[in-house]
């Protein structure tokens, strides 16, 4: 049980075991919840200045696209491979049709028949 002191009165204040225990596992909790409550406030900072970073770079990124002095040789290669793609899907049109065409003639390969 605790017992307040009246104003004026200099005499200890008495707990109970039971209640001690209490105040005791409160600090406990109170101390854990700090250290998490900083561990929080230590990750949000670093959090902070990841994301600051991180614009700077979008920031630098868009500048440079905006100078219109973006060269990149991944990009030439990505048109070459398009380039090729495209070609690659004309001949293989081509060999349908001649594919489909045969259908109805005799069997000569068409090597025989590129020969006449």
């Amino acid at each position: 049980m605790l017992l307040m002191p009246k104003k004026g009165d200099k005499s200890v204040v008495s707990v109970s075991g039971k209640e001690s225990k209490s105040i005791e596992r409160l600090i406990e909790s109170n101390i854990q919840l700090q250290h998490k409550m900083t561990d929080v406030l230590l990750g949000v900072k670093e959090l902070n200045g990841n994301v600051s970073e991180l614009v700077h770079v979008f920031k630098s990124a868009g500048e440079h696209i905006k100078s219109q002095k973006y060269e990149d040789p991944m990009i030439n290669k990505i048109n070459e491979l398009l380039d090729e793609n495209k070609k690659l899907a004309q001949a293989l049109m081509m060999l349908e049709k001649m594919v489909r065409g045969q259908g109805a003639m005799p069997s000569k390969s068409p090597l025989e028949q590129s020969q006449y």
